[in-house]
Order: C-alpha cells, then sequence, then structure tokens
C-alpha cells in the first residue's frame, strides 16, 4: 500500500498545478493573443485531465476480484495509462500543431509580452515542483544499478513515470515557449512564436510515442524481474516435497498484483493428498513473504518436459 500512496500523492501534486498553471496560461494567451502561451496552456489542461485518469484508473484497478474478472482488474491502470498517452499525442501535439500552424500563416503581433514572461517563470517553478515530487518518488522505485531509461522500462507502474515524463516534457515546453515569444518580439517576426508552438507538439508527440510503448507493453503482459522469479523457485525449491523446481512463468496484472505459474517435479513416492499439502504450503509461504503474488498456479511437471516446452517457447519467439 505504502507503493500506492506514494504514487497519488505525485499525481496530487501534479493535478494542482498543473490545473492552476492552466488557468494563468489561459489568462495570459487571452491577454497578449500569444500562440506559444495558448499551446502550453492546452497542456497543461490535457496534464490535468491525464491526472484525473490515472487515479481513476488506480481506482478501478483497485477492485477485487469477481465473477467476470476472476484474476482482478489490475490492468485497469495499464489501459488508463495508455489513453493518457493517446491523449497527450491527440489533445496535446495536435492542437500545438494546429495553433502553430495557423500563427505561422496568419502571425500577429503578441502583445503585453510582459505577462507572458511573468507566467512562463511562476509555471516553470510550479512544474519544477512536481517534477522534484514525481522524481524523488521514482528514484525510491529504481534500483541502485539501473539507468534512468533501464528503470522506466523495467518499472511496472506507470502512474509515476507518466507524470514524471509529462512534468519533463512540460518544463522543455515552456522553455521553447519562452524561446518562441522572446524571438518574436525582439526579432518583430510574430511566426516565430507559431514555430514555438510547433516545437511544443514535437516534445509532446515525442513524450506521447514513448509512453504509449511502454502502457502497450504492461497492457499486454510483462513479467515479473528476474529477481521476483528466482525468489519464488527458491522458496518452491525448499519444500521438500519438491524434487526440483524447474521454473516458473509470470506475468504482472498490476504494479503489485503477479499471476505465477509454477512447474514442478514433486519426490516419486508422493501421494496426491501430499501434493496438494505441498502446494497449500507454498501458497500460505509466498502470501506470507511475497503478497504481490496474487495467483498461483502449479503443475506437476518432470524437467525434461519443461525445458522441452520452454525451447519450443524460445523457438517460436525467434521465428516471429
Amino acid at each position: 500500500m505504502a507503493g500506492h500512496s506514494g504514487s497519488k500523492k505525485v499525481i496530487y501534486a501534479a493535478l494542482a498545478g498543473n490545473l492552476a498553471i492552466a488557468l494563468t496560461k489561459f489568462a495570459a494567451a487571452f491577454f497578449t493573443g500569444s500562440s506559444a502561451m495558448l499551446s502550453e496552456g492546452v497542456h497543461s489542461l490535457v496534464d490535468t485531465g491525464n491526472g484525473g485518469l490515472l487515479l481513476y484508473g488506480m481506482h478501478r484497478a483497485a477492485r477485487p476480484a469477481d465473477r467476470t474478472h476472476p484474476l482482478g482488474h489490475g490492468r485497469e491502470l495499464y489501459f488508463w495509462s495508455f489513453i493518457v498517452a493517446l491523449l497527450v499525442f491527440a489533445l496535446g501535439a495536435g492542437v500545438s500543431l494546429y495553433e502553430g500552424i495557423v500563427h505561422i500563416m496568419a502571425p500577429e503581433p503578441v502583445v503585453n509580452a510582459k505577462v507572458n514572461y511573468i507566467v512562463l517563470g511562476l509555471s516553470f517553478l510550479f512544474e519544477g515542483s512536481s517534477w522534484l515530487v514525481a522524481l524523488r518518488e521514482f528514484r525510491q522505485q529504481k534500483t541502485s544499478n539501473q539507468g534512468w531509461l533501464q528503470a522506466v522500462q523495467s518499472s511496472k507502474d506507470p502512474s509515476v513515470y507518466t507524470v514524471l515524463f509529462e512534468d519533463s516534457a512540460a518544463l522543455l515546453g515552456l522553455t521553447v515557449a519562452f524561446a518562441g515569444i522572446s524571438a518574436a518580439q525582439m526579432l518583430q517576426m510574430p511566426e516565430l512564436d507559431g514555430v514555438g508552438s510547433i516545437g511544443i507538439a514535437i516534445i509532446l508527440g515525442a513524450t506521447a510515442i514513448f509512453l504509449a510503448r511502454e502502457s502497450k507493453g504492461l497492457l499486454i503482459g510483462e513479467p515479473a524481474s528476474p529477481d521476483v522469479q528466482e525468489k519464488v523457485l527458491a522458496i518452491a525449491q525448499a519444500d521438500a516435497a519438491v524434487q526440483r523446481a524447474n521454473g516458473v512463468l509470470t506475468v504482472h496484472l498490476g504494479p503489485r498484483q503477479i499471476v505465477a505459474g509454477l512447474s514442478i517435479e514433486f519426490e516419486d513416492h508422493l501421494t496426491a493428498p501430499e501434493i496438494e499439502a505441498c502446494v497449500e504450503r507454498l501458497e500460505a509461504r509466498l502470501k506470507d513473504e511475497m503478497p504481490e503474488i496474487t495467483r498461483l498456479f502449479v503443475k506437476p511437471q518432470t524437467t525434461g518436459t519443461w525445458q522441452q516446452r520452454r525451447k519450443a517457447i524460445a523457438d517460436a519467439s525467434e521465428e516471429g
């Protein structure tokens, strides 16, 4: 539950900051006529809605298993994370690109540019505060031997790194907006304000594509980390009734919801009730030591059969 509270803290911080910033940017765009500022306002509004969708996804994912979803609803978070990525691309990048093209084709001089600079400065301060909260939480999730990109790719909790990437894109977008507005004013070329909007669209588009790619992988199904798999095998191997724990197949249904399938070769002399008792012991120990394993399936299987099937899966992957 600690992980969930940390993720929600990140989203609440981003929600509060983005809503205040969006309203301020729209007001500044109305009074100054800046295309880049309008694009930034849309960007912050989209980020606000995205935070709400992530919270909704976390709420839906926490529902218990039922008749229609016997393994639970954990993947709801992954689905809504994917929707967030699409919204960043369609609304954030799309509107910014449109505004940029319109203002290049029909440029209008920016008035009261000082207002834009004040708003951009305040926005950078607020976005930076939200970014630091997300960065701090993400640092707690990544291991010391992981690089930042590797940590994102191996993470099974999209709520934190989605906010982190959105805030990073926002900070870059603010920098581009400042450059576009100041260049348009100094060079007396209002078209550069529109160019700034197109730059923001490119940043948002690249961010959205990366987030969509990561969310798609989680939605399809990604395995647990090697450390988790090794621990499951070690627990199974330690039971006296187990001759050999052949291997384990895992898939994340949520950040802290893992389904595991164990291939075990039991001792030859065991009866069916004794095998059943062993499985119950394994389930109880895993529930105690690894509560993230929410479902366990055990398949009695010889080592040779397991190796043959693993080889067949590997061969099929290479052909694909």
